[in-house]
């Protein structure tokens, strides 16, 4: 990982925030596709974080079924 990714959990809280401002509207259409680019930003990271917990999942399940 490095220092310049947020954690999962911090890369959903600005995610979340990102879709309340989108949502609420009040921004202009730079704000608002600045914000989009963003949101598709933080989707992206969350997915990566999810993927590799799900290959450490995957991993730790197959070597348990091998020593079966």
């Amino acid at each position: 990982m490095t220092d310049d990714k947020p954690s999962y959990e911090q890369a959903r809280e600005e995610l979340l925030d990102v879709v309340r401002r989108l949502e609420t509207g009040g921004t202009t259409l730079e704000e608002s596709l600045a914000l989009w680019e963003r949101g598709e930003q933080l989707a992206t990271i969350c997915q990566e974080w999810l993927d590799g917990a799900r290959q450490r999942l995957d991993t730790v399940l197959g070597e348990d079924s091998a020593e079966d």
